[in-house]
């Protein structure tokens, strides 16, 4: 096992935490959870990728995908995906959860302001 994931680090909430603490409030498209601590960012396709940003300001490298039904993990360090342990519940966001999200701050033309 990678000694840097932490099997026992909850998620830092159900939703980017850098997006709900922004003023104001951002969105996302899907959410990555950091395996070293748990911080729930926002993914690269979203507009403030701060899944990523979370990575180069803490050295934190491995990720998990946030989206029910997805499991795999990624090395920000060799950009390789792999398979990882169980982590600590919850292991998603909710399912009734809308992508993007959330509900109320995605604007109506989130298409164009999105990476790809």
């Amino acid at each position: 096992m990678v000694t840097e994931i932490d099997v026992r680090a909850a998620p830092s909430g159900t939703g980017c935490a850098d997006c709900d603490a922004a003023d104001p409030p951002g969105w996302w498209v899907h959410l990555r959870r950091c395996a070293t601590c748990g911080h729930v960012g926002c993914c690269d396709t979203s507009p403030a990728q701060h899944a990523t940003a979370h990575a180069r300001n803490t050295g934190h490298r491995y990720i998990q995908s946030f989206e029910p039904g997805e499991d795999w993990f990624y090395d920000y360090k060799t950009q390789n995906s792999f398979q990882g342990p169980e982590l600590a519940p919850p292991t998603s966001r909710p399912a009734d959860q809308a992508v993007p999200g959330p509900t109320g701050r995605v604007p109506a033309d989130w298409r164009t302001l999105i990476h790809r």
